[in-house]
């Protein structure tokens, strides 16, 4: 199958890639960068677990095409820690054991990002959080650690004069 050269950036470095024309992002990132933080549990959007960035906002990498993230900026569980020092929101999900299995943890974790990103000039309330979050399913049920762990990154990260 013939493939298409496009250019993105993966978790900070800039590539050109060869894909197939019907290649998920997902397949790309696993079978091709060994990137196996995003993880296969529905294959149809509803789980979550596959969640990565691209340009900053949470996509389910098993429903978006590889060729559609040209020029543009993918980031994966694996891009998240700067110099073996965890991500804030990686942290907090320790701290909190906001995880039991993990097989959901890194979809969770990167939508978390996207949450914050959103909101990064208002904090979001509790139901802001969990409607959000409602597209990532886990089947341990840490959803009250996962709560948790995001409510405490909104007390450390909320704009001054602003509520959480």
């Amino acid at each position: 199958m013939a493939r298409i050269v496009i250019e993105t950036t993966i978790n900070g470095r800039a590539r050109e890639i060869a894909v197939k024309p019907n290649q998920t992002l997902l397949e790309y990132l696993r079978d091709e960068l060994h990137l196996t933080g995003a993880v296969e549990g529905c294959g149809v959007g509803v789980c979550g677990s596959c969640t990565v960035l691209v340009d900053g906002r949470p996509v389910s990498s098993c429903l978006t095409l590889a060729t559609n993230v040209e020029g543009r900026e993918v980031t994966t569980i694996e891009g998240l820690s700067r110099g073996g020092q965890l991500d804030l929101v990686q942290q907090a999900f320790l701290e909190y054991q906001a995880f039991q299995c993990g097989y959901c943890t890194p979809g969770m974790i990167m939508a978390v990002k996207g949450l914050l990103a959103e909101f990064s000039a208002q904090a979001p309330t509790e139901a802001q959080i969990r409607d959000y979050l409602s597209g990532n399913i886990c089947r341990c049920g840490t959803y009250a650690e996962v709560l948790q762990a995001v409510q405490s990154l909104v007390g450390r990260l909320a704009p001054a004069g602003s509520p959480g």
